[in-house]
């Protein structure tokens, strides 16, 4: 592990027994002293770097008091172009900030666009209040437009602050104002959600060791045979998974602890979310008594799922569990504002967002805009041959999907984990770009196979409706 790892996973532990402290403090305690506990680490991790997520939030707030009901794309560009310069400051001769910088500015983005739609979406609803005589229950609309402090307070929340998961301030609303927070259950979630963190850890530790990611980098690798070659992006997408279930299971806990993003099952939340239908929460004066029979889960804050993400037969389902709160607000800032209308095309427009999110390495953009490709492949494949098999035939097609999608993501993490130009395409040409043009072989083979029962469907067709007529 690097020293930033290091720091990294201490910070998540530590954060784990706080939460049962904040679970028991009242509204001005959880919410001055989790964003006190926040401002801390951040200065203790940014120093002088932390200066640039207090700009965003300055701006943010600028955005949505001077133009409420249009923020959103507002605050969209300001929290983007400010990431670009974020990215490129050594440029302009200021310090390169620290990786910890970098991931709280990542979190932060996220968080000012969602503000900025909870804003907008608030003022449309007030607006709509006002010129209709019935009033339709809007899910999940904040109460009030936030101030200054309460923005502050929402951005420097020590609650996934480095590592997600990501929560919209309708979610921090609803934590801070939790009625009896006492009885919403966390040590047995907890402990569910903690249970695999140490296997986890110990394969990535091992995995890690004996498949280091600099060996690729090095003329000895390339000197070795193909299919070597092609075995090593398989344990080195392993090391990457573990890394990323770890840290994300720890954050889902530290979440757990503090009955962050707690709601009863009943308001059927999605992850980075929330509630999507309407909900009776717990009144303060009710004992444990009668809300025993009240269920909670903690679906809003639930950012990784590695059973459905190892296990999927899908490339599409795959990025479903993955990094599931940031997968969510791909799809409703970018995804569905996208300017074409095509699937494929708007998952090549959300990829190319998300890679520019991530960072400006090109090995991101290989990456990232080579899942189109799959998609695609999956899509021809699926309507020209998958949906006809027989269903022992689909079971069969169902594993060598699985096969083809893990060593997809084998791929595509190379470039992930490579960053460079020259590193990724380096490797990626030594296994002769196997899952391009495997890729579009698929999609090949999966239109011809289409347009070929098209046409069969068509003389079918066509001999129906010729038999009444010879016998007359």
């Amino acid at each position: 592990m690097s020293p930033d790892e290091v720091i990294y996973l201490a910070v998540l532990l530590v954060s784990i027994p706080i939460g049962f402290l904040f679970k028991k403090g009242d509204l001005r305690i959880k919410q001055f002293g989790g964003a006190a506990a926040g401002l801390v680490l951040t200065l203790a991790t940014c120093h002088i770097h932390t200066l640039h997520s207090l700009i965003t939030i300055l701006g943010t707030w600028l955005i949505i008091n001077i133009s409420p009901r249009a923020c959103h794309y507002l605050t969209l560009g300001w929290t983007f172009s400010y990431l670009l310069f974020f990215r490129t400051i050594a440029y302009f001769g200021f310090p390169e900030p620290t990786p910890f910088t970098n991931a709280v500015q990542l979190l932060l983005t996220l968080k000012m666009v969602s503000l900025a739609n909870e804003v907008q979406e608030l003022t449309w609803a007030k607006k709509q209040d006002v010129t209709s005589f019935a009033k339709s229950p809007l899910i999940g609309v904040i109460p009030k437009m936030p101030g200054l402090v309460e923005i502050l307070c929402y951005s420097y929340c020590y609650v996934g602050l480095m590592t997600g998961p990501f929560f919209r301030y309708r979610t921090y609303h609803d934590w801070l104002n939790q009625p009896n927070s006492t009885i919403i259950p966390s040590w047995k979630p907890l402990l569910l959600r903690m249970k695999m963190i140490p296997i986890f850890g110990v394969f990535f530790l091992v995995a890690s060791h004996f498949f280091p990611l600099q060996y690729v980098r090095s003329d000895a690798f390339y000197e070795r045979g193909l299919l070597f070659r092609i075995f090593y992006m398989i344990p080195i997408f392993f090391v990457f998974r573990m890394r990323f279930y770890v840290a994300w299971l720890c954050a889902e806990c530290a979440c757990i602890s503090a009955a962050f993003g707690a709601y009863p099952t009943t308001a059927k939340s999605r992850s980075g979310g929330g509630p999507t239908v309407e909900y009776v929460p717990i009144s303060s004066n009710s004992d444990e008594g009668g809300a025993s029979s009240i269920t909670y889960d903690y679906e809003t804050i639930k950012n990784i799922d590695p059973h459905g993400t190892d296990f999927c037969v899908k490339v599409k389902d795959g990025m479903r569990y993955w990094n599931m709160t940031v997968q969510w607000w791909l799809a409703q800032y970018i995804y569905k504002s996208a300017p074409v209308r095509s699937y494929v095309l708007r998952s090549a427009w959300t990829m190319l967002i998300s890679a520019y999110w991530h960072g400006i390495h090109p090995g991101y953009y290989l990456s990232f805009l080579t899942i189109p490709l799959c998609l695609a492949a999956e899509g021809a494949m699926e309507s020209g041959f998958l949906r006809h098999l027989t269903p022992a035939g689909r079971l069969y097609g169902d594993w060598v999907q699985w096969f083809l999608k893990m060593r997809a993501y084998d791929y595509m993490c190379m470039g992930f984990v490579l960053l460079t130009f020259e590193d990724t395409v380096r490797y990626w040409s030594s296994i002769y770009y196997c899952i391009h043009l495997g890729a579009l072989a698929i999609f090949l083979l999966g239109k011809g196979l289409g347009l070929q029962r098209g046409r069969a469907s068509q003389k079918d067709k066509d001999g129906t409706l010729e038999k009444p007529q010879r016998q007359e």
